[in-house]
Order: structure tokens, then sequence, then C-alpha cells
């Protein structure tokens, strides 16, 4: 539920927290992962089923793809922000 995602986003002992301070550090997500000694951080994997979930269904989910791309194609989350903030606006119901 809400605390749950609460959690994740902002508990120290967060693993999904973890690699995403330390992928904007600019560690690699392997060294990332290597260092974890065998824990598991769901969002790793849990972004590339919603990013097929989007593609199937016909749903845009820009901040998803945006980590997908950061998490398992090497992509600079500084350039992932920069194409999310800059993406033309439009009305979303």
């Amino acid at each position: 539920g809400m605390g749950d995602l609460v959690l994740t986003c902002t508990g120290g002992l967060s693993r999904n927290r973890t690699v995403g301070v330390e992928l904007g550090r600019g560690r690699k997500l392997a060294e990332i992962i290597a260092g974890m000694h065998g824990m598991v951080a769901e969002g790793v994997h849990t972004t590339g089923a919603a990013v097929g979930l989007a593609k199937k269904y016909s749903v845009e989910m820009p901040i998803t793809q945006q980590m997908h791309a950061i998490l398992h194609q090497g992509k600079a989350p500084a350039d992932a922000i920069h194409e999310l903030m800059t993406r033309p606006g439009r009305t979303e119901l």
C-alpha cells in the first residue's frame, strides 16, 4: 500500500532506493547488484514487466520507460531526466 511506497522512496534500508542513489552517483547497475550480496531490489526487474505491459496495452509510461533505459540500457540518469522534462506538454486524463 501507500506505506510501502513511502518507505521504498525514503527508507534508508530500502534496496530500491539504494540502487537509485547509487545509479545517481554514477555507479553501474551490475556493480551495485554485486555489492548487495544476493539481496534483490524488486524495482530493477519490475520495470521490464511494466514496460512490456505498457507496450502490450498501448499505455504511455514515460517515467517507467526512462527508468528501464537507465537500468537496462545504460542510459545516463541526467539524460533521462532531461528527456522527461523537455517532453511536449499535453492533456492527460
